[in-house]
């Protein structure tokens, strides 16, 4: 006869392996990835944001492209959006530094230990990355304006594109950003929690924000510097205008919001 308590812790084992992680296990496996961010040198922070800047120019190359190519349509610019997701999908799959993903999973081992030390590596990853970040995008943003890296239609598409973002005000700019800050940093939480590489997820958070005219700070900084470049719309606005109040409303979004609750939710349980 069959052992029974064998049987029984077989199919307990069974059970544990298709169940989902708890949220402890989640917020565990993400909260050491935060630490080992706050731990990494300077010199390896800057240069994966400054690639990262760089490549998530990608979501502006495909978005402008499809524009080109799709006819004048009430769906047309829904499809062109489909372009968003490939900077992200490169940066984040690539593992690369990107302001508002991997700063906020950093800030779950500040809020768990809070001192004046932590809050000092917490400060020096956001200033890194996020400088970095825009020095990356503003690089590209000048190749893609001067480089003739393109064809003529394909920046023309990348004009249109970025235009859009002159019809805000920077206080609707930070609002619309606060979403974009929650739902790019819940990337990291959804990615911990699910097997394989999390392609999907990457592609539907991201394709969601642009679909919704939500504002991300890296990623509308290289439209807005695409802007300034060519003469479209002056430096004081790029930085004042759209990059300062993106970047308040992400941080809201990202830390404020979804770093601060995902810690409430499990910090009675460890």
């Amino acid at each position: 006869m069959p052992d029974r308590n064998s049987e029984a812790s077989s199919d307990q084992q069974e059970a544990e392996e298709r169940s989902a992680p708890s949220a402890r296990v989640v917020h565990a496996a993400v909260l050491e990835q935060g630490e080992d961010e706050l731990t990494r040198p300077s010199s390896s922070l800057f240069w994966s944001a400054f690639a990262a800047g760089i490549a998530i120019t990608a979501s502006l190359w495909a978005s402008g492209a499809l524009h080109h190519f799709l006819p004048e349509a009430t769906w047309a610019e829904a499809v062109a959006d489909l372009g968003y997701p490939i900077g992200f999908l490169i940066v984040i799959l690539g593992r690369l530094q990107l302001f508002t993903e991997h700063t906020a999973v950093a800030v779950l081992p500040v809020i768990r230990k809070p001192g004046v030390a932590a809050a000092g590596r917490l400060a020096r990853l956001w200033a890194i990355v996020f400088v970095a970040n825009m020095l990356g995008a503003a690089a590209a943003a000048a190749l893609v304006a001067y480089g003739h890296v393109q064809s003529g239609e394909t920046l023309r598409g990348m004009i249109a594109v970025s235009t859009k973002l002159l019809e805000r005000t920077p206080v609707e700019t930070m609002m619309q950003a606060i979403p974009a800050g929650f739902l790019i940093a819940s990337i990291a939480f959804i990615r911990s929690a699910i097997d394989g590489s999390g392609f999907w997820v990457v592609f539907a958070i991201t394709y969601t924000i642009s679909l919704a005219g939500f504002a991300h700070v890296v990623a509308g900084a290289s439209e807005a510097f695409l802007l300034a470049w060519l003469g479209e719309a002056s430096w004081t606005w790029a930085l004042s205008g759209f990059v300062l109040p993106a970047l308040l409303g992400n941080i809201v979004g990202g830390t404020g919001l979804f770093a601060v609750l995902a810690h409430a939710q499990v910090k009675d349980e460890i």
